[in-house]
């Protein structure tokens, strides 16, 4: 073909090949770059996913330390803990007279009472109150003391202070004077344990027996963590031990209970200590008149005086058994006494069926039954009785438990200066003595060759 003038030249197929290829070229790279910005895409879109659900669960992770520690900040609230036991740091009488309302009472002053001495931290602090005693050892002990007219006011008033605020609690532990002991004792080491308690008030201030567990138990570090708080004056073992002491006189009694139904002084000396026992002098005798070789002599009679009794004041031991107390005292007529001693083997006496009612081995009893006893004869039986201990001591509940519940054997010489255990071998435990007595014939396998105890 002859070219045109003035135009290109007609392109060959080389020329469109050239093209094509680099067209094709241009293409590649282009998909190249497609690849490439999908593949970055995938991988920023792969690593944002990671990273959202990293933030995601450090999310749900900060938000549950979140609630934990609002919830520990709650719970770590700083406290105080009150802990009494037994009848020690007794509340005062007139607000266990008024029952229900006496113990709400009685819970917000302990609780203002505690918080007056915490200053601008008050606000801050929870106080925690548990009192641990024998409920119904309890009331005897203060009807005997004369404090409690009504044994329903006591319980209505350990749960008013139990209802007062909800973290008091008056707990019955029941008998047995080792249970209220224990579980302050564990309260305490429980508290101890726990760092948001911040002082720890023990109501023990009577009870000697606490020195040896607070030096055993309380290291240097906490012993400005624990406070006795005290209504009856503290004893000198826990004065010795350094803890600081807190008087709560307007609250506690500063008195312990004692058995105001004994009475103070006794017909004969010497005098039988706190009036728990005592023996009437026999009955005046006289000669009848004698008649003489058939015909009556003069009339003579001759009236022996009496032996006087002399009415002795009786100084009172400072001392009351817990939980049960003292005896009611027995007057025994000597000659009466006497007479039912002599009685022996199967002609003695069932102490079993003449102080209880009819014996419940009936016939198979080794004992008499079929003696008529007199009022004096009951009389001399009880107080023979009562010289066996009880095997429940203290803890006995029985209100007209026969046998004996401390030694009734203990008198007072030299004008009350010297408290003595007259009982030959006697049976009853050092505990079951006032303080301070000499024993003059203990019993080898019951007492130690120690004569002589504080």
């Amino acid at each position: 073909m002859a070219a045109i003038p003035g135009s290109l030249p007609p392109p060959t197929i080389l020329d469109f090949v050239q093209r094509f290829n680099t067209l094709q070229t241009h293409r590649d790279l282009g998909n190249q770059l497609m690849k490439e910005i999908l593949l970055y895409s995938e991988h920023i879109e792969s690593t944002l996913r990671e990273e959202n659900s990293q933030l995601a669960k450090e999310l749900e992770d900060a938000q549950l330390d979140l609630e934990d520690a609002r919830r520990s900040r709650r719970e770590m609230q700083q406290k105080l803990t009150i802990a009494t036991a037994r009848a020690a740091s007794l509340f005062n009488e007139t607000l266990i007279s008024q029952g229900l309302e006496g113990g709400k009472q009685a819970a917000n002053a302990l609780r203002n009472s505690v918080l007056q001495n915490c200053g601008d931290l008050a606000d801050e602090i929870e106080v925690i109150a548990k009192v641990c005693a024998n409920m119904s050892g309890l009331a005897k002990a203060m009807r005997r003391d004369g404090s409690l007219a009504n044994p329903d006011d006591l319980r209505d008033f350990t749960l008013g202070f139990t209802q007062g605020k909800a973290s008091f609690d008056f707990i019955d532990v029941g008998h047995g004077k080792e249970r209220a002991d224990s579980k302050i004792k564990e309260c305490m080491r429980w508290h101890l344990r726990n760092h948001n308690c911040k002082q720890i008030l023990l109501g023990i201030s009577h009870d000697a027996g606490y020195a040896p567990f607070l030096d055993e138990v309380v290291s240097q570090d906490d012993r400005n963590r624990i406070t006795i708080i005290e209504g009856y004056p503290t004893v000198r073992e826990l004065a010795a031990t350094g803890i600081q002491i807190m008087n709560f006189n307007a609250l506690f009694r500063s008195d312990k209970l004692v058995d105001r139904l004994v009475p103070v002084s006794s017909p004969t000396p010497p005098s039988t200590w706190a009036g728990v026992t005592s023996i009437a002098p026999p009955p005046s005798s006289s000669i009848s008149p004698v008649i003489k070789n058939g015909t009556p002599s003069t009339t003579s009679t001759i009236n022996k005086k009496p032996p006087t009794a002399n009415t002795t004041t009786i100084p009172k031991v400072n001392w009351s058994p817990e939980p049960r107390g003292l005896d009611p005292p027995i007057t025994v007529n000597a000659v009466v006494l006497d007479k039912i001693k002599r009685r022996t083997n199967n002609n003695k006496l069932c102490n079993n069926h003449y102080l209880r009612g009819p014996c419940a081995k009936g016939s198979e009893c080794c004992f008499e039954h079929d003696y008529k006893a007199t009022d004096e004869d009951l009389k001399a039986i009880a107080y023979l009785t009562r010289l066996n201990p009880c095997t429940k001591g203290q803890d006995c509940e029985l209100e007209f438990c026969i046998y004996g519940h401390h030694c009734p054997s203990v008198v007072m010489l030299n004008g009350g200066k010297e408290v003595v255990c007259q009982a030959f071998g006697c049976r009853f435990a050092r505990e079951d003595h006032p303080p301070g007595t000499v024993i003059k014939h203990p019993r080898k396998e019951k007492w130690e060759r120690v004569e002589y105890y504080q």
